[in-house]
C-alpha cells in the first residue's frame, strides 16, 4: 500500500498532516474510528475490501469514502464460474471417490442462470458466460441493462428470478435487507437439480436451512466460497456432505490481491490529486 501511494504521487506523512488515509487494518473497525474522531481533517478514507459491513457504521457524508468494489471482480468470477461448473460436472464427489463409478453431469451450455448483484463481479461474470450461451437473468438495486444478460429485474423479484434456474450466483453486497436472503422458503422455490454458488458473504444464506435442504436433495448442491459462520468449524456437516463443495475465501487471494488493489489505491491517489471523481465510491444510503 505504501509503494502504490508513492506511484499514485502521494506522500507518506504522520495523521496529523494527512489529507486522506488508506485503511490497512479492515478486521478493525474500532481503530478506524479512532482514527477518525481524533484526525477529523481527513477528507477521504481508502478501504481495502468490496465488502464494507464491518464498516458500515463510520461511514458518513463527511468525507469522501472509497473501497477495493470492482478491484477484485476478475479473480472472484473466475472462481465463481469454476465452481459452478464442478458443481455441475460432479466434479467434487468424483473428487471424493475412491473407486472408478458412473457417469453424472449436466451442461452448463444452454443453461438458465441467475446472478443476484450487479456489480463488478457480476459484470465479469457476465462475459466469462457469453461462450456457454446461458439465459441469464440478473437482480440487482438499479435496473438498467446489462451486457450479457437477458432480463435484469428488481430486488423485490428475486425469488422468481432463482424459481427456474440451473445455477444461482451470490455476487451481491452485505447489507440488513440482504442478510438471510436465501432461506428454507427460498430454497423450497428452486429447481431440485440446481447449484447455488456463493463468492459474496456467508450470511446471505441461512446456514442450517441450507444443510436441510442438501441433506434432503431439495436442490441439487451448493458450492460455497464464503460460509456462516466463516470460518467453518472442522465439524461443521457442510463438509460432510457430497453435494457441497466449499473453498476457504479464496476468491481473491492475497497473490492476487496486492497488484489489484495497488492499481486501485495508485489511481484513486492521482484522482484525488487532480479533484477528479474516485473509483469505488461508497454510498451512504445503500451501505456499500
Amino acid at each position: 500500500m505504501a509503494d502504490a501511494i508513492t506511484a499514485g504521487g502521494g506522500h507518506l506523512v504522520p495523521l496529523e498532516e494527512a489529507e486522506a488515509v488508506v485503511w490497512a487494518a479492515p478486521r478493525d473497525p474500532e481503530a478506524l474510528r479512532i482514527t477518525l474522531l481524533s484526525h477529523p481533517h481527513l477528507a477521504w478514507v481508502q478501504l481495502p475490501f468490496a465488502g464494507i459491513e464491518t464498516f458500515v457504521d463510520l461511514v458518513d457524508d463527511d468525507r469522501l469514502w472509497t473501497c477495493g468494489k470492482g478491484v477484485y471482480a476478475e479473480p472472484v468470477a473466475e472462481l465463481a464460474l469454476s465452481l459452478a461448473l464442478a458443481g455441475l460436472r460432479h466434479v467434487g464427489q468424483y473428487a471424493r471417490a475412491a473407486e472408478w463409478g458412473r457417469p453424472h453431469g449436466r451442461n452448463l451450455k444452454g443453461a438458465n442462470v441467475t446472478v443476484l448483484g450487479g456489480g463488478g463481479i457480476t459484470e465479469e461474470l457476465l462475459r466469462l458466460l457469453q461462450p456457454f450461451d446461458c439465459r441469464v437473468t440478473v437482480v440487482r438495486n438499479r435496473v438498467a441493462e446489462m451486457e450479457g444478460a437477458e432480463e435484469v429485474l428488481e430486488p423485490d423479484r428475486y425469488v422468481d428470478a432463482i424459481a427456474d434456474a440451473d445455477v444461482v450466483f451470490l455476487a451481491l453486497a452485505l447489507t440488513p435487507e440482504t442478510e438471510g436472503m436465501i432461506s428454507r422458503s427460498e430454497l423450497e422455490q428452486m429447481r431440485s437439480d440446481a447449484w447455488i454458488v456463493n463468492v459474496a458473504r456467508g450470511r446471505h444464506i441461512v446456514t442450517d436451512d441450507l444443510v436441510w435442504a442438501l441433506q434432503e436433495g431439495v436442490i441439487g448442491g451448493a458450492a460455497l466460497d464464503v460460509t456462516d459462520p466463516e470460518p467453518l468449524p472442522a465439524d461443521h456437516p457442510l463438509w460432510s456432505l457430497p453435494n457441497c463443495i466449499i473453498t476457504p475465501h479464496v476468491g481473491n487471494t492475497p497473490e492476487m490481491a496486492v497488484p489489484l488493489l495497488s492499481e486501485r489505491i495508485a489511481t484513486n491517489i492521482r484522482r484525488f490529486a487532480d479533484g477528479e471523481e474516485l473509483v469505488g465510491p461508497i454510498h451512504v444510503d445503500l451501505g456499500y
